[in-house]
């Protein structure tokens, strides 16, 4: 028998809220996945797949369970469960899924479907807030959590896979966001950065159309010492704290730039960060909220150009 490592990811949340959805975006990427796995069945998973029979070459090295209220008769020993599994420091990590209330009673509205904690005496809205009660333990044991109030299926697959690329052995995924204020901050940052005040490309004709990825843009900030001071003063910032997170065995940690409208500003700044991270080697990627499909979604920053 031959012992190796496996990446386990234990989605969970409230009912509603996406887990489905955080399921199948694993298992697009090639997690094995398991729905609704019964908690004190955990260890067993965990033997099955990192203990495997000589010549077995071709095992599962990347997995997913979803434990969550259906798991009601199962989850009061759920917290000595995970004390006690073998798994090494880092490899078993945990992704809750959140959502407002009313928003989750707006989405069992529309679908119909019946709540696991409600029956003929339980309505729906004291479903959810026993469910919330009930999975608290999990939420604070959580690597990332994820406000899916106002996120799109199309936004939640891309925050499953940033973070599923997040592995805490490799260091905590940082991941740079750039989006409009116009639109809503992103409820999932760890950080927010308002660039607001700097000068806006938007009222040089020739520049509102592109973005902060366009070299004319990016000339036209370089060129502002407001701009040449907020990015330097963030990343000091960064690189003096991130630190305290690595410490605390964050796997994924969000810093979100926001400008007026996600197209000049925020993108610039958040390319120039991701990129100096990157050099400095941090698992570095970037995603830009409010640029169209062709750009949008997120991908690893290469170094900048030495010369």
């Amino acid at each position: 028998m031959s012992r190796r490592t496996m990446d386990l990811i234990i989605v969970s949340g409230l009912s509603g809220s996406g887990k489905s959805v955080a399921l199948q975006s694993l298992e697009d990427i090639g997690y094995y996945c398991v729905d609704n796995l019964p908690s004190v069945m955990l260890p067993e998973f965990e033997r099955c797949f990192l203990v495997h029979a000589p010549g077995d070459e071709h095992g599962i090295a990347c997995a997913a369970v979803s434990i969550d209220s259906r798991n009601h008769r199962f989850l009061g020993g759920l917290g000595d469960t995970l004390d006690r599994s073998g798994l090494e420091a880092g490899a078993c990590r945990i992704l809750f899924l959140d959502a407002e209330e009313q928003k989750l009673v707006q989405r069992y509205s529309e679908t119909r479907r019946k709540h696991p904690l409600t029956d003929d005496s339980t309505p729906l809205m004291e479903g959810i807030q026993r469910e919330r009660v009930m999975l608290r333990p999990l939420q604070e044991r959580a690597d990332k959590v994820i406000d899916t109030t106002d996120t799109t299926p199309h936004e939640l697959r891309a925050m499953v896979r940033d973070f599923a690329g997040g592995s805490s052995a490799g260091g905590p995924l940082l991941l740079f966001e750039s989006f409009g204020f116009k639109y809503g901050s992103p409820r999932e940052a760890d950080f927010i950065f308002d660039v607001r005040c700097l000068p806006n490309p938007h009222w040089e004709e020739s520049l509102r159309n592109r973005t902060g990825r366009d070299p004319d843009v990016r000339r036209f900030l370089e060129n502002q010492p407001m701009v040449v001071e907020m990015t330097e003063e963030i990343y000091g910032f960064l690189l003096k704290w991130l630190p305290g997170f690595d410490s605390e065995n964050r796997s994924y940690i969000t810093v979100a730039v926001g400008c007026t409208g996600g197209q000049h500003r925020s993108v610039y700044i958040c390319e120039q960060l991701a990129r100096r991270f990157h050099d400095r080697e941090f698992n570095a990627q970037v995603r830009h909220r409010q640029l169209n499909e062709q750009e949008s979604g997120h991908r690893e920053v290469p170094p900048a150009s030495r010369t």
